[in-house]
């Protein structure tokens, strides 16, 4: 399962990590979103220890959604020594997609 960044934890679950961060911004109410949601649930599993996955709720966490300038979700940035590295906007990508990307980064 991934986990859940919000402004409380970001900078250290994803800015100070030391491995590479998928992170997937999404909404509720957004249905290309919720077609991803278990692909990245899934590749969290699958890179467990290798690198990290998860997503920000944009409705929750509007700060980080403007800091980043999400403006149409899913968005799915990759992070690497605290710096945005890649970004996929939509849902048309698979899961190998998303993994080699993030493991190309590791």
């Amino acid at each position: 399962m991934a986990e859940q960044f919000n402004e409380n934890n970001f900078e250290a679950e994803v800015i100070q990590s030391d491995v590479p961060v998928l992170v997937d911004f999404w909404a509720e109410w957004c249905g290309p979103c919720k077609m991803i949601g278990p692909i990245v649930d899934e590749l969290a599993k699958d890179v467990e220890g290798t690198a990290k996955v998860g997503k920000v709720n944009v409705d929750e966490a509007r700060d980080l959604a403007v800091k980043y300038g999400v403006r149409s979700i899913p968005l799915l940035l990759f992070f690497k020594g605290g710096e945005v590295k890649d970004q996929i906007v939509g849902a048309s990508v698979t899961k190998d997609q998303l993994k080699e990307k993030l493991i190309a980064l590791a």
